[in-house]
């Protein structure tokens, strides 16, 4: 009972205070590469579907769910990319909810033979969401149990625009890119207080140290490490992870939390299994919690499921796109 009312007070807290949110984050980056970066829009060779499922805290009362779906299509004869990708995450026994359905382009550049950067912008629509007939407040708590309300506090829903930007910088073997997300600040309160969603910052890039990239050319083996480091509003988060691939297998293990670099030093230990084909990639990883709160969240399940494939389309020619060598999970 005392862990539960633990719970109800948390949720309470949401109307009492001014709080500053943090978005979802997924252990598998690049199996959502629109998610992490508007850059990755059209890096395919034609067209990609993207569907991403994270369960996180099964342990803990309440639902810490996100879900993502996305497709974007190459146009390699324009050096750029288009996509729509759309997420929902939903936290919490009152089903505190936000959605966002955006619109994503991206350019190829060729700085040279060898170097390419590729920004990108994504414009969305951005909706907070709440069931307030689920939440239990203080004045319902009683010796005996919990009372329903004689009428729940009014609230307004909240409906914003928001924008994010992003840069990469790639050769055949490496690989960096900077995202800067909710450029513009959408409101995050119920009652019209100035509560606004911190700007998020993403620093990634990675190294393949065995494998060589070439224009559609299917890998049978690569070994690469990547790194991603991210800070929103006073919370700041690195990992590092190695990614070893030996067709169809591929295999990761990634540590979140580095000392000295994370708000939250030694959060979890992250390990991956896939499988890859030349269409279709399929990967599940499991979180194992190494904080404080090892022995109460029961970790994070996440499932991605990619699908590249081309039109039918028949004649007229092609232009060949340059591969971004990071992982696809």
């Amino acid at each position: 009972m005392l862990k539960k009312l633990k719970y109800l007070v948390f949720i309470f807290s949401i109307f009492s205070i001014d709080c500053f949110g943090q978005d979802p984050t997924f252990s598998q980056f690049y199996a959502n590469p629109l998610y992490l970066s508007p850059s990755f829009a059209g890096a395919t060779d034609e067209y990609r579907f993207a569907m991403n499922v994270r369960d996180q805290w099964p342990s803990v009362p309440g639902v810490f769910q996100t879900y993502s779906i996305s497709l974007d299509k190459a146009m390699p004869n324009f050096n750029s990319g288009i996509g729509v990708l759309a997420t929902y995450d939903v936290a919490g026994s009152g089903d505190l909810s936000t959605t966002n359905i955006g619109i994503l382009y991206s350019y190829d550049f060729n700085i040279n033979k060898q170097w390419h950067i590729r920004p990108g912008v994504n414009f969305k629509f951005y909706y907070l969401g709440l069931d307030i007939a689920k939440l239990v407040f203080n004045s319902q708590i009683t010796g005996s149990g919990t009372t329903p309300p004689i009428s729940p506090p009014p609230f307004n829903k909240v409906a914003d625009i928001d924008f994010a930007t992003s840069a990469l910088i790639y050769d055949d073997q490496v690989w960096a890119g900077v995202t800067l997300d909710h450029l513009f600040t959408p409101k995050q309160s119920f009652y019209g207080d100035d509560s606004k969603l911190p700007i998020k910052f993403n620093l990634y890039g990675g190294i393949r140290l065995i494998g060589q990239t070439r224009l559609r050319r299917k890998l049978s083996e690569a070994l690469s490490v990547a790194t991603n480091f991210q800070i929103q509003g006073k919370f700041y988060q690195t990992d590092i992870g190695l990614y070893y691939f030996k067709e169809p297998l591929i295999f990761g293990i990634w540590y979140r939390g580095i000392p000295f670099m994370t708000s939250q030093a030694g959060d979890a230990i992250i390990g991956l299994i896939g499988i890859k084909t030349k269409q279709l990639h399929i990967g599940y990883s499991y979180d194992f919690t190494i904080s404080n709160l090892i022995a109460s969240t029961g970790g994070a399940h996440e499932i991605s499921l990619v699908y590249e494939f081309n039109s039918f389309s028949i004649g007229g020619s092609r232009k060949k796109i340059h591969a971004i060598p990071c992982p696809e999970f």
